[in-house]
């Protein structure tokens, strides 16, 4: 029984590889699809050593591993893809061709996606060691992060491409992420004490206004939904 919660961890970390090996081939829909996959995995990880009472410091440590993967890793190979394939014009580089492409002397494409995987990994040690996060979060959580741009990527990534200024959106949208996540903007967790309207205004209104939005923007509207998200955390906060 206490194997159980570390296999679906695993099971997160499996599916942020796979969804890495997609974002290499540029498919980044299927890429997007195995990082909310992976998502699932690390929401019914934790809640599972909960009811079965098993929870232990291994799989606290690997859940972090496997975020690490999903939410970091996965995510810049997904931004490194997409900007890698904007200087190769519309073709689509195979993941053979992108050492090439660093030695030709483009190695800030791979600086400027990766440095959000390092920011992640930065993110989940901070996350481990602070015990004020324990009903709400302070920073950008690295699933939320992962979903942005995965969902942005695979959603709007015609568009972006065909923008005069699509490498510019990714570098300025890049560091901006990376400082979310280890901002100490608090942000609000979608866990209820209970169920009335007082006390979860924010929450509801939140849950409320993402139906809109994924209805009418599709992939897209999880973007969007993250960065409403931002939004209301930032506005909403409590000096």
């Amino acid at each position: 029984m206490k194997n159980i919660p570390n296999t679906i961890t695993c099971c997160n970390l499996i599916s942020g590889c796979i969804a890495t090996y997609w974002a290499f081939l540029s498919d980044f829909q299927m890429a997007l699809l195995f990082i909310v996959i992976g998502a699932v995995f690390d929401f019914f990880d934790g809640m599972v050593a909960r009811l079965l009472n098993v929870s232990s410091p291994i799989g606290k440590e690997l859940d972090s591993l496997a975020d690490c993967i999903t939410f970091g890793f996965a995510p810049s190979a997904i931004v490194f893809s997409f900007v890698a394939n904007l200087h190769a014009g519309v073709r689509c580089l195979s993941p053979l061709e992108f050492p090439f492409l660093l030695l030709a002397g483009q190695a800030s494409i791979a600086v400027i996606a990766f440095i959000m995987a390092a920011f992640s990994a930065l993110r989940l040690a901070k996350f481990n060691l602070d015990e004020r996060q324990a009903l709400g979060f302070i920073g950008l959580p690295t699933p939320a992060n992962a979903l942005f741009w995965g969902s942005l990527i695979a959603g709007s990534g015609e568009w972006i491409a065909n923008h005069p200024y699509a490498p510019l959106i990714i570098f300025i949208g890049v560091p901006i992420s990376c400082y979310l996540l280890v901002s100490e903007i608090p942000m609000f967790a979608l866990k209820f004490k209970h169920w009335g309207w007082k006390g979860n205004e924010i929450k509801y209104i939140f849950l409320l206004t993402c139906i809109p939005l994924l209805a009418i923007l599709g992939i897209s509207g999880l973007a969007a939904i993250i960065a409403w998200y931002i939004i209301l955390s930032v506005t909403t906060k409590k000096n």
